[in-house]
């Protein structure tokens, strides 16, 4: 049994005050002890790999083994550790500007093998270790230090990238919501196959507020709604708005007008293998429509290291070389006199 106290490391948190890191990091802590008793994991199984950035400065305030790597690169080196013992439970942290840019390439395919990896990705749409440069996911428009008028960018959304690479696993927290990201990252480690949490961070220096349009007390409850699995989708202060389906797309109804009850809702089903509702949900924004929060889509798909492993026995079971001087003996050889 641990506590969040036994995940702690001695290193001072280095982050500015009022970062969305800080609520992260607690929530990262506060789960593992969790994640532990359920699956019988001890301290030492469990391994932090981040590239560059604010966000990757998380593995130093860990107190489990940890890899702080190069740009870009964090998703190749866990597929790595996670590959050679299979054994572990492999997480990445990482940002919008390390997963979405330089490591792009990485992390979608990460994603389309199915790698067994806890990839918590930190959205605030900005880069900030650098100093205020539009991200992959800045808002269209949005004046930077690289973007003086404006960005004339489309940004990615993550949910969207996830899910449409064959993603088995997507949720989505906010920084601040410490129990919704509690229970995004438990459900991430619990599953098997590639996790992506995108958790919505807050840079109180470079692009603060940038998620205020739905985050904000007095708007969250109309702006967002939070899915769970097996329940209508209800959202509001009041809880009087749901999501339907009309014809190809989602709608946000009243429930209780134009004769819509709460029976015509739609009910989250996170274990459907097709991927068009999830990818309609995960695309959600307003002001028409609430942004989606919580775990949007859980699948089982057999996974990557899986499946290596399996390559492995199956190809060790019909070997005819057993040793090295066998080897060396193969195939085509002669002898030099």
């Amino acid at each position: 049994m641990y506590s969040s106290q036994d995940f702690k490391s001695d290193q001072e948190v280095r982050w500015c005050p009022g970062c969305g890191d800080h609520a992260i990091l607690a929530t990262v802590q506060r789960v593992l002890p969790e994640v532990s008793e359920a699956t019988g994991q001890p301290k030492e199984n469990f391994v932090f790999i981040s590239g560059i950035g604010c966000s990757s400065r998380l593995p130093y305030y860990m107190s489990v083994y940890g890899m702080h790597t190069i740009h870009g690169r964090a998703t190749a080196i866990a597929t790595g550790v996670r590959v050679a013992n299979p054994k572990l439970s492999v997480w990445q942290v990482t940002g919008d500007g390390d997963a979405l840019a330089i490591g792009g390439n990485h992390f979608i395919h990460a994603i389309r093998r199915n790698i067994d990896l806890n990839i918590l990705l930190f959205n605030n749409e900005i880069y900030g270790l650098t100093k205020g440069q539009y991200s992959p996911t800045s808002k269209l428009g949005l004046v930077t230090k690289t973007s003086p008028y404006g960005t004339v960018e489309r940004p990615f959304n993550p949910g969207e990238l996830v899910i449409g690479a064959t993603g088995t696993f997507f949720a989505r927290a906010i920084d601040v919501d410490l129990k919704l990201s509690a229970e995004c990252m438990k459900a991430a480690a619990l599953h098997a196959g590639c996790a992506v949490v995108e958790l919505l961070q807050n840079c109180v220096i470079f692009n603060d507020g940038t998620h205020s349009a739905f985050t904000a007390k007095e708007l969250r409850d109309d702006k967002t709604i939070t899915l769970r699995h097996g329940e209508p989708m209800i959202f509001g202060r009041d809880r009087d708005k749901g999501i339907v389906l009309d014809g190809l797309r989602l709608k946000a109804v009243r429930v209780g007008e134009g004769g819509v009850a709460e029976k015509d809702l739609l009910v989250h089903n996170a274990h459907e293998d097709d991927r068009a509702v999830h990818m309609l949900l995960a695309a959600m924004r307003g002001p028409e429509l609430p942004l989606a929060l919580g775990v949007i889509r859980a699948v089982k798909e057999p996974t990557y290291n899986q499946r290596v492993v399996e390559q492995v026995e199956q190809v060790m079971s019909r070997r005819t070389i057993t040793c090295m001087d066998e080897l060396l003996h193969s195939g085509e050889t002669w002898q030099v006199a």
